[in-house]
């Protein structure tokens, strides 16, 4: 009933193998690695194969790296495992079948594991590859895949656990993020940290680390068990209405009063009067009711994760070692990473998922207004949620350390994070006009963003440490104007407590804020297009 026999299991394999995206996934992401290996290979003609150590960066490189993506796309299969039963409304049916709650859970763990198994089984022989260089042990290899495989099942446990505390999977998503990339982070750090100690990382990594994140997985699926025995009470076709008065009274830890400041500034109060003859219908559905129709949990949960994390962040990168204060802007880039695009991925997915695409653009509405109202909407919660992390910069060049000293590079950073909010949240409605569903326009638009901000570090720190040709740098140099992480560790940072002479590259700065103005620009003139042309071509 669990394994062999569970219906959940097999309706999702059945239907996750007929698609092609399957096939897709696993070619890009093998020839991907194989092209990693591929240049970074070592240029000599001949190795002395009896005292060498190439292999070692190699496969630190795949493994690490394979590590990261994992982490990252765990949330992708798994976050909708039963959020997506409520938005097509057979989560009602679901509950009513006799399958067992436990099997259901165990199904689509199990559903959601065998993708992610697929990449990191199919990876194998392009490590293998790396093994003949020397310097790292086949037990090794598979030490690392063990610790990779036991961290990657946990990490969808806990993404199936936010799954079923939401009803949307935007949110579920952003939540699991928010979870997962700290202790994906711990992860590469205890890695690291533990590679002095020779065969006892074996003993650790194959012995300590499954039973934790096995014992781990196992009270998170007991928990989403016992959630869907005690289902809550669902309306028609399996919807779930959420008044937020009681759900203010339930609410555990933070609680936001719509009618106070700040927290109005992100969660305005439902409107009791007529609206003004000037203001944009659009825009005031959006940011009172729409963003909120599903109660504010995730906004809670964001607000309390990310400024607990924050707390101990701040104390270190700021006020004991201030010259590590680009990292702390690291963290809140990352924030706005993750939570920016949720509240505009859905902007226009959503009203072709509730059918009501045609009723709007029949109505007297401008596209002019409509494509404001939604993005305004979005990245007005999505700014103030990354303004609150970056108060304590502010904090920290008012009180007497050494960043009074350094004004403009502080101004800087603010410049650097406006810019990264407008651009997580215009790159969010950019797909949303382009995708049928929010899943879909989410996933897209996070595939953006690493894309444009992540991949230009992993590029430079490649091409640094394997010491390739100096036009490969040159061009990486390039790419890098593309990435917000790169502009503030370009700004340069005198501190007191800085271990050198302040280091920077301000064409670099400048090249970003030269790129996201374009790039904006350039997204913004065609997602008017869109509004004018496409929408009333095609859906009419």
């Amino acid at each position: 009933m669990y394994l062999f026999e569970n219906p959940v299991l097999q309706k999702e394999l059945v239907s996750n193998l007929r698609m092609n995206r399957t096939f897709v996934l696993l070619f890009a992401y093998v020839a991907l690695l194989g092209l990693l290996v591929y240049a970074a290979w070592p240029a000599e003609e001949r190795l002395d194969m009896s005292n060498s150590d190439k292999a070692k960066p190699l496969v630190n490189l795949l493994f690490l790296g394979q590590y990261m993506l994992m982490s990252l796309m765990a949330p992708s299969f798994a976050a909708g495992a039963i959020t997506g039963e409520k938005e097509r409304d057979s989560f009602e049916m679901l509950m009513a079948s006799p399958v067992k709650p436990g099997a259901i859970v165990f199904g689509k763990l199990a559903a959601s594991l065998c993708p992610l198994a697929e990449l990191m089984i199919g990876s194998l022989p392009v490590v293998m590859l790396c093994l003949p260089l020397g310097g790292v042990q086949f037990f090794e290899v598979v030490a690392a895949y063990v610790a990779m495989i036991s961290s990657v099942a946990l990490f969808t446990a806990i993404s199936l656990w936010c799954s079923s505390y939401f009803s949307r999977t935007s949110s579920s998503l952003v939540v699991s993020y928010l979870l997962i990339l700290p202790l994906a982070m711990l992860g590469v750090f205890i890695w690291q940290a533990l590679e002095q100690l020779g065969p006892a990382r074996l003993v650790v990594v194959c012995g300590v680390v499954p039973v934790a994140c096995l014992s781990v997985t196992a009270m998170l699926l007991f928990d989403t068990s016992r959630r869907l025995l005690a289902a809550p009470d669902l309306g028609s076709a399996g919807q779930q209405a959420i008044d937020l008065g009681t759900e203010a009274e339930s609410a555990v830890g933070l609680y936001i009063k719509r009618e106070e400041f700040p927290d109005r500034l992100f969660a305005p109060p439902k409107r009791t009067t007529f609206l003004p003859e000037d203001a944009n219908p659009i825009y005031d559905k959006e940011i009172r009711s729409e963003i909120f129709s599903q109660g504010t949990l995730m906004l809670r949960l964001v607000i309390q994760i990310s400024m607990g994390l924050a707390l101990p962040l701040m104390g270190i990168l700021l006020f004991l070692k201030q010259h590590l204060a680009p990292w702390y802007i690291a963290y809140v880039l990352l924030f706005n990473m993750l939570v920016g695009p949720v509240f505009t991925a859905g902007s226009v997915t959503s009203e072709r998922e509730r059918q009501t695409l045609d009723m709007l653009l029949t109505t007297l509405i401008s596209p002019w207004q409509m494509m404001w109202g939604k993005l305004l909407s979005g990245l007005r919660v999505s700014s103030v949620l990354t303004a609150f992390l970056m108060w304590p910069v502010v904090l920290a060049c008012i009180m007497p350390l050494d960043f009074w000293y350094n004004l403009p590079t502080m101004f800087g950073y603010f410049v650097v994070v406006f810019l990264a909010c407008c651009t997580t949240a215009m790159t969010a409605l950019f797909c949303s006009t382009l995708f049928q569903k929010t899943s879909t326009s989410l996933l897209a638009t996070y595939l953006i963003i690493i894309t444009l901000f992540l991949v230009p570090l992993a590029a430079d720190r490649f091409v640094q440490f394997f010491g390739k040709s100096g036009t490969a740098e040159d061009f990486v140099q390039l790419a890098g104007i593309a990435s917000p992480f790169v502009a503030i560790f370009n700004l340069p940072l005198e501190v007191a407590s800085s271990p050198g002479p302040p280091q920077g590259s301000l064409p670099l700065f400048f090249g970003h804020l030269v790129f996201a103005i374009l790039y904006n620009a350039a997204l913004l003139c065609t997602v008017m297009w869109l509004f004018q042309v496409r929408w009333r071509v095609s859906d009419n």
